[in-house]
């Protein structure tokens, strides 16, 4: 017999730069599978440091990546207890984003990255989040979700999608087919794809804050 308890849980998250009264954008960016969060941060510093403050949070489940039991990863999610572990990890969002106390006057940009575009997109459909920038790139847009669950946001918010042309991950047919899914849910959204295969192209990030 499957049972279930509720528990208080402390995870730890990494954050790049000062939040000061120069800062212009607050990134919350979501790492993909196989990433520490303090590495992933690192993507992120070829921004404006004065005016870019960024947030980096940790997906909870951490794994070895090798025999020698050296490197270590950590995965977001997997399909069992899906449901149970999205509210979880979305508790711990809402507790980072909570402790930061970002200012209203901050831009707000949500990126996700491979397997981080499941838990920004479901963080900002679930949670009602407003944001000015939502990003997805390299990843798998949830499928439970549609257009419905992001009527909070206005025609104001930009929105980003970008697959690299070569992604071993992705077939060509299965891009096109998210492509055509991501243009119904937001009409707006731009398609910024590139000619590498599954990385985060820093080169897109300017685009990003026009």
């Amino acid at each position: 017999m499957q049972k279930q308890v509720t528990y208080t849980a402390t995870n730890t998250y990494n954050t790049l730069n000062q939040l000061t009264n120069q800062t212009k954008n607050v990134w919350i960016v979501f790492h993909g599978i196989g990433y520490l969060s303090q590495f992933f941060i690192r993507h992120f510093s070829s921004l404006n440091a004065k005016e870019n403050y960024i947030i980096c949070p940790q997906a909870p489940s951490k794994y070895y990546k090798d025999d020698q039991y050296r490197r270590v990863g950590a995965s977001w999610l997997t399909k069992e207890n899906t449901q149970i572990d999205t509210e979880n990890v979305l508790n711990y969002i809402d507790a980072v984003i909570e402790h930061e106390l970002i200012p209203s006057k901050c831009k707000l940009i949500v990126l996700g990255y491979s397997q981080g575009v499941s838990i920004a997109s479901r963080w900002i459909a679930k949670r009602k989040h407003y944001c000015n920038r939502l990003i997805f790139i390299s990843g798998v847009f949830p499928k439970e979700l549609n257009a419905h669950d992001f009527n909070h946001l206005n025609n104001q918010v930009v929105f980003h999608h970008s697959v690299g042309l070569n992604d071993p991950i992705f077939e060509h047919q299965n891009v096109l087919k998210q492509e055509k899914r991501m243009k119904l849910i937001f009409p707006n959204i731009n398609l910024t794809n590139h000619n590498g295969g599954h990385e985060l192209n820093t080169a897109l990030f300017s685009t990003y804050l026009k």
